[in-house]
């Protein structure tokens, strides 16, 4: 599945602090994901959510996260945040998920073992954004910190592949320079508690993240074009 991406996304997820957004923000994530599955222990109250979204800087995308919410729960999320891209992980079709007018992610949960047919997902989720593959089995709750072999990634997926599950600043550098993925998401590395972003642990993983870049970027010979790049 390794690619030739120049620069790999960052998707912080379960925030519920505004200070939290604010140094994700500052440390260049790309996404900050925000929760509204029940059950989760970082689930928001949209007013909540309203209240962080303040806080996240401009060209940071906002990511509302359901898993088999009631629709009129969904669009009122929708109409109060007014998030960029939506994240659904349960048993939603495309016609529900692509209803909102916007961008979504498709989760697929990886944590039963079995093989991924890409055609079949592709024909079941046509209008998906992204496909986010996660440790969790299905049924379960993403951010439950489980990983998965990385060797079940689809090979040939046609839409850009993002990797959740057991990240952490231990195996996220390995995760880029073997697999190349368009993104990795991660909550409960970066936390001290559900929800609890750990300033420290955040910088970390970044910095991780970068590291790798640089060294799939000197494996390809491409030279990024920003000063921000690798030296």
């Amino acid at each position: 599945m390794k690619t030739t991406s120049v620069r790999t996304r960052i998707k912080f997820c379960g925030f519920t602090r505004a200070g939290d957004v604010r140094l994700a923000c500052e440390l260049g994530v790309d996404a900050i994901g925000l929760v509204f599955a029940e059950g989760s222990p970082r689930k928001l109250q949209v007013e909540e959510a309203r209240a962080l979204r303040q806080g996240v800087m401009p060209l940071v995308s906002v990511v509302a996260l359901f898993m088999d919410n009631p629709p009129e729960q969904a669009r009122e999320v929708v109409r109060i945040l007014r998030p960029n891209v939506l994240q659904f992980h349960g048993n939603e079709d495309d016609s529900f998920c692509r209803s909102f007018g916007l961008p979504y992610i498709k989760a697929i949960p990886m944590g039963e073992g079995g093989g991924i047919d890409p055609l079949a997902m592709h024909a079941r989720w046509p209008h998906a954004s992204a496909f986010l593959f996660d440790g969790h089995i299905a049924g379960g709750q993403g951010g439950s910190g489980r990983t998965f072999d990385w060797a079940r990634l689809p090979a040939d997926s046609t839409k850009p592949v993002m990797v959740a599950g057991g990240l952490s600043i231990d195996n996220v550098h390995g995760l880029v320079t073997t697999r190349a993925p368009w993104a990795v998401d991660v909550a409960s590395a970066i936390e001290s508690a559900p929800g609890i972003k750990d300033g420290d642990k955040m910088r970390k993983f970044v910095a991780e993240v970068h590291r790798a870049d640089c060294e799939n970027e000197h494996e390809s010979g491409y030279r990024w074009p920003t000063p921000g790049g690798c030296g």
